[in-house]
């Protein structure tokens, strides 16, 4: 019970402190109060921004793998000059890899071109991106549809002049009507709308589907090269879900070595690319920022903690007659270590408080103004009273030591 009592009383002495010297005591705090403020902050944006990019990324899929000619990065020292003479992945290797693979649940061939304008009688929308695909690319993607369906096999296979629009897309031609069964024109040619994908919203990395139109890769050959580098050719493959995705990627770069007919030793001719390798620069990139936060969050805190040891110090020169008489009736050096020691702690609660509310107004700002959900989880809320409990620890104990080695006589006499 003696420690309860010890931290209530500390606490007592911290909010008299507080009351009574409020302009030192605020400003003491004030190092604090920023420390705490900036660190969870950043930790607070890095981790807003992860989950949003961490989104982006999952729509990939976990288990996909991209077979492109140049690998995912370009950051740094990148070798592009080792990929310039690649070859594209080409139809001839779509068809070859259908027939090899055993641990795919689907392989798309797939070619976009951008900056294109999508009519429909006197309306027009520009700028939309015009994505051709082989049948399995519902597969190799998770697709919602808000209204119609996706291309048959039949429509698939024989080319037919069909469509699906993006949200955006849809609205921008026919408002709030249904698209579905209306003819558009797309790059001189009538094409049928077929369905129409849910509205996705923005994409941090450029994936969202809502500006894109979707038709089938053999209605595309009649429209532009589809094996052209300048199309982007992409090869996708999503492995079945119970086969790890390293045994997929093994099967597919051995099949991929095949049919490029690649000696033993010599170096892959084609990229293999895969979520996770976005997630490791996110994480590198990300790491980075964290360490920023720490830095400037720390000159802070050591300025702070610098400014709670001078209101210790102060606090027991003002006390030292209280000291003296406590000792004089039997209170020991520990009751009176742990008493300024607790009260430490407690002015730093008190500012890193101060600074985890801050950091919650900032978010209900950017949340309810800016319309950005801003993820302040309770791993940072604890990590920012951890952290004040530390620093009062640490800045308490000189003084709080200083206080219980004092004599008691001579103590009272001051």
């Amino acid at each position: 019970m003696i420690i309860f009592r010890l931290i209530g009383e500390s606490f007592r002495f911290a909010a008299d402190a507080l009351i009574q010297n409020k302009l030192r005591t605020m400003l003491s705090l004030l190092g604090i109060t920023i420390g705490i403020f900036t660190i969870i902050a950043v930790f607070s944006g890095v981790d807003t921004l992860r989950n949003k990019l961490q989104e982006s990324v999952d729509k990939l899929g976990s288990n996909t793998l991209f077979v492109q000619k140049w690998p995912w990065g370009g950051f740094g020292d990148y070798p592009w000059w080792k990929y310039m003479n690649r070859p594209e992945p080409t139809l001839r290797d779509y068809q070859a890899l259908k027939g090899r693979l055993e641990h795919a649940d689907g392989i798309s061939y797939e070619v976009s071109t951008r900056n294109r304008v999508i009519k429909y009688r006197s309306n027009s929308v520009e700028g939309a991106t015009l994505n051709a695909a082989t049948h399995d690319y519902h597969i190799t993607w998770t697709l919602d549809f808000q209204e119609g369906r996706y291309f048959t096999d039949n429509e698939s296979r024989s080319g037919s002049p069909v469509a699906i629009l993006g949200a955006e897309i849809a609205n921008g031609l026919f408002g709030g009507s249904s698209a579905v069964g209306k003819q558009i024109k797309v790059m001189g040619r009538r094409l049928t709308v077929v369905g129409v994908f849910k509205k996705e919203g923005e994409d941090m990395l450029g994936m969202s589907q809502d500006n894109n139109v979707l038709i089938p890769l053999n209605f595309a050959k009649g429209l532009f090269d589809v094996q052209n580098s300048n199309y982007d050719p992409t090869i996708t493959v999503r492995g079945k879900s119970y086969i790890a995705l390293e045994e997929v990627e093994s099967e597919l770069q051995g099949a991929m070595r095949s049919i490029h007919r690649i000696r033993p030793g010599v170096e892959d001719d084609f990229a293999l690319n895969k979520t996770t390798m976005i997630s490791n620069q996110l994480d590198i990139m990300f790491k980075m920022v964290r360490i920023a936060g720490w830095v400037i969050g720390g000159f802070s805190i050591l300025v702070g903690g610098f400014g709670i040891a001078n209101i210790m110090f102060v606090s027991v020169k003002e006390r030292t007659n209280i000291i003296g008489i406590q000792k004089s009736l039997g209170a020991k050096n520990y009751f009176i270590l742990l008493q300024f020691m607790f009260e430490a702690v407690a002015l730093c609660l008190m500012g890193g408080l101060l600074g985890l509310l801050l950091v919650y107004g900032l978010t209900l700002i950017v949340t309810y103004g800016f319309e950005i959900k801003v993820v302040l989880d309770s791993a940072n809320i604890i990590m920012g009273i951890s952290i004040s409990v530390i620093i009062g620890v640490i800045s308490g104990f000189w003084p709080a030591y200083s206080a219980s080695r004092l004599d008691p006589v001579e103590a009272i006499r001051s």
